[in-house]
């Protein structure tokens, strides 16, 4: 279950108009601060990643997987958006918190974050990063 506090801050996102990636976002900075905290660990970035986007799904948040993600990452999002609102299965999740706590902590670290973030960026083209980067600053707060 995802805290509280995380909740109300992608609850004010979201009524504030934002897009459910930016409420989303709030989930896997929640994540990455339970690797960080020592809560539990995770195979890569990218995991530690699809674990928020999991949980913000579950928390209700409208996020459909990217167009270019794999079947079975849709069909995943498509039961993770139905189970929204729905009280997670203990044992499953003791399960998954025994598992996670064997994992290494460096994928929450600056360089793993920033390397995953570069390596995301080069795979979209210049005109994709120019129409984000110019909507960033069209919707920034003044």
């Amino acid at each position: 279950m995802p805290e509280k506090e995380t909740l109300k801050r992608a609850r004010k996102d979201k009524r504030e108009g934002k897009a459910p990636s930016t409420q989303a976002g709030e989930f896997v900075r929640e994540e990455i601060e339970h690797i960080r905290e020592g809560k539990h660990g995770a195979r890569s970035t990218k995991q530690a990643i699809a674990i928020g986007l999991a949980k913000a799904r579950r928390a209700g948040v409208e996020l459909p997987p990217s167009e270019n993600a794999s079947e079975e990452t849709k069909e995943q999002a498509k039961r993770d958006l139905k189970k929204a609102g729905k009280k997670p299965s203990a044992k499953r999740s003791r399960a998954t918190r025994k598992a996670l706590k064997k994992e290494g902590r460096s994928a929450a670290s600056k360089e793993a974050l920033s390397s995953q973030a570069r390596k995301a960026a080069k795979k979209r083209s210049a005109a994709s990063r120019s129409r984000s980067a110019k909507k960033a600053a069209r919707t920034r707060k003044k």
